[in-house]
């Protein structure tokens, strides 16, 4: 794209256009060649940045594992210990069933949720213009055919496949406390039910389309969420980019604000994945 072609439009949509790889007739293809490639187009930007994350979680959190000792702990080993202890009392309180796994997971998702959406305060134009000077100087590629997201949840795959994550656990859970056959039960005699038996037969068909409505828009629910709030974010921030120099005090404002929906949004992904497992752990009816 030649210089004098670039507009306010061309810039955000430049900044919003995920680094693609897909495979064509011709072999392997990046960004623009992967326009007609359907389905199986890999967002490498999305997944490159999400496991990165993801490693440095791991890390961190192995590393005061390796560290943490019986006895006055350091501001690192307390930092660690404040954020187990807080994703623990969320759990203890909200998840009313038995599991070893929904604690660790619980913490998983809260850090790496964070991290993720983190990544939204670093300065929009610095990592893709250096992906830019790098496909320019090593690949003798335009660094306007050069894309980078930064911002992993502000792609609606990544958040897509979280929520497909915890939909899954909901029906092993589901499934696993009750049966299939108490699955099935729940998803059909719930929540209209009668005493006469051809009443129930009518009944059957408007409970299973209810609840699996209800069951489907959880995660549908978690996927959106998340995307729409970092996704927004983002947008502000390009357009705070485009004007000149008043974008300094601009930014800060934005980013001091955004913190909270940073905190806040990995907080109710964590939250609701935990009220949802409940639910799908208890065996009331």
């Amino acid at each position: 794209m030649a210089a004098e072609e670039v507009t306010i439009s061309s810039h955000i949509q430049h900044h919003l256009t995920n680094a693609k790889m897909c495979m064509t007739d011709s072999g392997l293809a990046f960004n623009k060649a992967c326009a007609d490639s359907g389905f199986w187009t890999w967002n490498i930007d999305t997944l490159a940045w999400s496991i990165g994350l993801g490693l440095i979680f791991l890390w961190i959190f192995r590393s005061a594992a390796k560290k943490a000792h019986t006895g006055v702990p350091g501001k690192f080993q307390c930092f660690i210990e404040m954020i187990v202890e807080f994703v623990g009392d969320n759990v203890r309180d909200t998840y009313h069933g038995k599991s070893k796994l929904i604690a660790p997971l619980a913490l998983t998702i809260f850090v790496w949720v964070f991290l993720m959406n983190l990544m939204d305060l670093i300065p929009v134009d610095f990592l893709p213009a250096f992906a830019g000077f790098v496909g320019e100087q090593a690949f003798g590629m335009d660094s306007h055919d050069v894309y980078m997201k930064i911002v992993p949840t502000t792609d609606i795959n990544l958040t897509a496949a979280l929520a497909l994550g915890v939909f899954i656990l909901m029906i092993g859970y589901s499934i696993k406390i009750k049966g299939v056959g108490g699955f099935i039960k729940e998803l059909t005699l719930h929540p209209f039910s009668s005493n006469s038996k051809v009443a129930m037969i009518f009944l059957i068909p408007c409970n299973l389309l209810l609840e699996t409505i209800a069951l489907v828009s959880k995660p549908f629910s978690l996927a959106l969420r998340l995307f729409g709030n970092l996704y927004a974010g983002e947008l502000i921030f390009i357009l705070i980019g485009a004007v000149g120099l008043m974008q300094l005090p601009l930014h800060f404002v934005w980013a001091v604000f955004h913190i909270l929906v940073i905190v806040l949004q990995a907080f109710v992904f964590m939250m609701l994945t935990i009220v949802y497992l409940s639910m799908a752990s208890s065996d009331n009816h």
